[in-house]
């Protein structure tokens, strides 16, 4: 293994680095801009059982060291993702990818995870439970440590590969709700996802996007995140990724001493395209700076 190289599940990595889901779309947009073998893997556009034509716009605004998003899911569904966007991905990446997973059932996750996981190109499924529970009330399933570990326990029943269940950071313990996700059989944590934010537009007195409110993301998040990771890390005896406002290498370090195994970027991308790469190629002279030999040897706290 490189200096850079990591363990994430029992896959290795040539490195922490991991474009998240929503940023990155199915990959090949990205290739035309440089070889994106480079990155440890990624995590693809957040995949539905059904079509999803997403929110109205607009959809997405910059606000101060960030930005507030609400796609909502926009996505081909999963027959299609498998039939057209898988493909293309292929003659353009060479690792297994992440696949990230949404759905609005208990059913529909089993459903949609069942089918990737069958995919030769998927290594992990990265299963979101900030979705709304449409048979629940509406209430997201990760708000629950009971409907967590329900969708956690449908998703394992389906497939065999590594399940990574992503977390919402808009709960009062996320400790507690990624302890039952491990206890009903996930391999990996990750976290946090955007955190519910809001903005308005002086000028029209309206909210800058459509949906009033939407997911809060960027280098604002990072503290909030870095706690986060650093609690479930050293409340679990599972990997977890961590994410949330990671803009260069040093938040990569800070991020693996907080206990992640492996670091997702997101936002960034779409502040800079070649931000990951940028992060990949500084990772090992800022390790150098901080005397830090070898990624999996890392001391955390």
């Amino acid at each position: 293994m490189g200096r850079l190289s990591v363990d994430l599940c029992g896959i290795e990595l040539d490195n922490p680095v991991i474009p998240a889901s929503g940023t990155f779309g199915y990959g090949y947009e990205f290739a035309e801009l440089y070889d994106i073998n480079i990155l440890g893997t990624f995590s693809f556009k957040g995949t539905t059982k059904d079509p999803r034509f997403g929110n109205p716009t607009p959809r997405i605004a910059e606000c101060t060291a960030g930005m507030i998003n609400a796609v909502g899911l926009q996505n081909p569904g999963v027959d299609k993702v498998i039939a057209e966007e898988l493909p293309k991905l292929r003659k353009c990446f060479d690792k297994p990818v992440m696949a990230n997973v949404s759905g609005f059932s208990v059913d529909d996750y089993a459903y949609t995870c069942e089918r990737l996981d069958k995919e030769p190109q998927v290594g992990w499924l990265e299963v979101n439970v900030s979705c709304p529970n449409v048979h629940g009330g509406g209430m997201s399933f990760g708000t629950s440590p009971d409907a967590a570990a329900e969708v956690t326990r449908a998703v394992k029943a389906v497939t065999k590969k590594p399940v990574i269940i992503k977390l919402s950071p808009n709960v009062t313990d996320i400790v507690s709700i990624a302890k039952a996700c491990e206890q009903a059989g996930a391999d990996g944590i990750s976290l946090i996802n955007t955190l519910l934010g809001m903005r308005i537009d002086l000028k029209t007195k309206k909210p800058v996007i459509a949906n009033t409110m939407g997911g809060f993301s960027g280098p604002a998040v990072f503290p909030v995140a870095l706690r986060m990771v650093y609690q479930v890390a050293h409340a679990v005896d599972i990997p977890v990724v961590g994410m949330g406002g990671v803009s260069c290498a040093e938040d990569v370090l800070e991020m693996m001493i907080a206990g992640a195994a492996a670091v997702e970027v997101g936002a960034q991308n779409l502040v800079d395209p070649m931000a990951c790469k940028k992060i990949i190629e500084a990772l090992p002279s800022v390790m150098d700076k901080y005397g830090i030999d070898n990624l999996m040897d890392i001391k955390r706290i």
